[in-house]
């Protein structure tokens, strides 16, 4: 069980359905929810539809989106289609690249150069005939033009003391290190880890093994740095944030937040936190419900949620990547649904 501060103890007692962390904690699925959904705010080209997504990020100008969707499937393994798009503050499509580079677009991050991170999970199917040998598994960098300025991992994949083997998110330090989750599955002996690079892509340091216990990983799924610099590791299979520091002391860990697909922390450090999962998709987890919870990444207080509309889905349903940008719209990329929502706050 998690020790409070007296700041986050305060705040638990001022929303006592909070209660403290713990895995054994009632499901927060009551807080009030202040959005309503806008669906078709991006507009794809004429004949496009939307394939599966869990990737979506702010640009650099605080409005813009950028978005790594899979190619009107769940796949871009067969497709000539462009998978990387940006769309201005209006929905409109201005600029798409990466077409015939990546297989399974998973995950987005822009850093604060603006340039344009895109993890290729090489996890996901629907896209026909079988992926081709020697792709996937790697994490690209792109100027904004889609000029691509490097590359992380070995075309194909690799396991151990190579790298990776289906990463899922990237996320980039005020030092420039490039922080990688990696690890799909929830298997036994799956990999589970998050690697560390200088502004080079030299490897710096691993961590993290499979497991359920404290300072283990389950299909560490999406990744977070607040303003403090404390990493926060969406540590999905175990219905859990963790929360670490640069040596990656962990120094929380959160249940009030659910299943976590995706994470997200502005710079106020409020947060965020996609669950795709939970309910009907997850039995064990059959109390929490899909959506994304809102709250503070200083006092772990669960404000406001967004819940999945879907009651009962046999698979993944709503958002599974999260993000919001400057004016507070909140943009929720779907794996199950195939689609890109924005929530913005009712009048």
């Amino acid at each position: 069980m998690r020790r409070l501060t007296v700041a986050a103890a305060l705040a638990a007692f001022a929303s006592p359905a909070m209660g403290q962390s713990s895995p054994s904690m009632p499901a927060v699925n009551d807080r009030p929810n202040p959005f309503q959904t806008v669906e078709g705010w991006a507009k794809l080209p004429s004949g496009r539809t939307w394939g599966s997504t869990s990737a979506v990020a702010i640009d650099k100008d605080g409005k813009s989106i950028w978005v790594a969707e899979r190619c009107g499937v769940n796949s871009c393994a067969n497709s000539t289609l462009p998978s990387v798009l940006k769309f201005d503050e209006r929905g409109t499509l201005v600029t798409s690249f990466g077409a015939g580079m990546i297989l399974s677009p998973h995950g987005i991050h822009v850093d604060r150069d603006g340039n344009i991170w895109v993890v290729d999970c090489a996890c996901t199917g629907g896209g026909g005939a079988p992926a081709p040998q020697g792709k996937g598994h790697q994490i690209y960098k792109f100027s904004p033009k889609g000029d691509l300025l490097m590359t992380l991992g070995a075309p194909g994949g690799g396991r151990d003391s190579a790298f990776f083997w289906q990463p899922n998110a990237v996320i980039t330090a005020r030092n420039g290190d490039i922080y990688v989750a990696e690890g799909h599955s929830s298997r036994a002996g799956a990999n589970a880890r998050v690697l560390v690079f200088d502004k080079q892509g030299k490897l710096k340091r691993t961590w993290g093994t499979f497991g359920k216990g404290e300072g283990q990983l389950d299909q560490p799924h999406a990744l977070a740095i607040d303003s403090r610099g404390r990493l926060f590791i969406g540590d999905r299979g175990n219905d859990r944030i963790l929360i670490v520091d640069e040596q990656f002391k962990v120094l929380d860990t959160w249940y009030q937040f659910s299943r976590p697909s995706g994470i997200w922390i502005d710079a106020r450090d409020s947060i965020y936190v996609a669950d795709s999962e939970s309910g009907s998709v997850n039995p064990p987890h059959a109390a929490w419900v899909r959506g994304i919870r809102i709250g503070s990444a200083r006092t772990g207080v669960v404000t406001a949620f967004i819940p999945d509309p879907e009651a009962k889905p046999p698979s993944t349903s709503s958002a599974e990547g999260v993000a919001v940008d400057a004016a507070g719209n909140i943009y929720g990329a779907e794996v199950g649904q195939k689609a890109l929502k924005r929530y913005e706050r009712k009048k």
